[in-house]
């Protein structure tokens, strides 16, 4: 695959269009499984209240992933994401009823490079908080 989104065509100050990415607790237990992080701060709310958590909290890795599929996914190739940084701010916390949390992600392009690189800045926030601080991606567009 290729990028689809041509690199002449974005200028700094390109926004990616705001995306709501919905987080359960079953979203947890098959990020569990297929990491093979089983800590129960990410599935027992006994444990996680017991260590100080509010609730049961989303993988750190997990919330990561979401804000990066906002970019390959506006990109049009996951392999166009050549560098992704982020320091996690706030946990998302994952209540146990029918509607669980959201995580609403954000970006735009703050620089243009050579080698048809581009550089976004990223917004994730959950239940108000922002949950990702210094959320950088380099692009490789068409």
């Amino acid at each position: 695959m290729t990028a689809t989104v041509r690199y002449r065509d974005v200028e700094v100050g390109t926004e990616i269009a705001e995306q709501v990415y919905p987080v359960r607790r079953i979203d947890l237990i098959r990020y569990a499984g297929a990491s093979g992080d089983f800590n129960p701060i990410h599935w027992n709310e006994r444990t996680a209240k017991s260590v100080g958590l509010p609730d049961v909290i989303a993988h750190g890795m997990f919330t990561m992933a979401q804000a990066g599929r906002l970019v390959t996914d506006w990109a049009g190739d996951p392999g166009a994401l050549v560098e992704y940084k982020v320091r996690f701010s706030a946990p998302v916390v994952v209540p146990d009823d029918d509607k669980g949390a959201e995580i609403t992600v954000s970006g735009v392009v703050k620089e243009k490079l050579d080698d048809n690189l581009v550089r976004i800045a990223l917004t994730a926030r959950s239940g108000g908080a922002k949950v990702l601080a210094r959320s950088t991606a380099l692009v490789r567009l068409a």
